[in-house]
């Protein structure tokens, strides 16, 4: 598990509500909760479910930015409202912003599934956690996606990258 500040200022998870937005291919809209479909990510690996959202339409662009490519199919953007998370808020902590695909990409294990794994132990529904280029912008990634958890608040609109 990650040491140091991480585990002093983050034991206890908090109660979140509010909207969050995620892009998705428009070919996938009609699947807008389905999990991340890569088998690894910044806070999901081994056959973990993640779904993972941003906290402004703008935080979403930015989070998407490093997986766009000019021939990518048209994206959507939609906004979800999340009603009673509980989550482990790392938001300030810079150990979860590390670039994780550089680490995997030399074979070693992300350090950021620590955060998760120890987050998924506890019974978190999930994380909030700042952008990387960004610290000002915060993301979410949820754990499950029970009804009552996150929902759908607006249809999908077009989203111009």
């Amino acid at each position: 598990m990650p040491s140091g500040s991480w585990q002093s200022k983050s034991k206890v998870i908090k109660e979140f509500s509010g909207p969050v937005w995620r892009i998705l291919f428009r070919s996938r809209a009609d699947a807008s909760l389905a999990p991340a479909r890569a088998p690894e990510g910044r806070f999901h690996h081994s056959g973990q479910w993640a779904l993972y959202a941003s906290l402004s339409a703008k935080g979403t662009g930015i989070a998407i930015r490093r997986y766009i490519s000019a021939d990518d199919p048209p994206r959507v953007i939609q906004r979800f409202q999340i009603s009673g998370a509980r989550l482990l808020d790392l938001r300030g902590h810079s150990q979860v912003s590390v670039i994780w695909q550089d680490i995997r990409a030399t074979g070693a294990v992300s350090p950021t599934w620590a955060f998760s794994n120890a987050a998924r132990k506890q019974g978190a529904d999930g994380l909030l956690y700042s952008s990387r280029s960004r610290p000002e912008l915060s993301h979410v990634v949820l754990f499950d996606t029970r009804p009552t958890l996150i929902e759908p608040v607006s249809p999908a609109e077009p989203w111009p990258s």
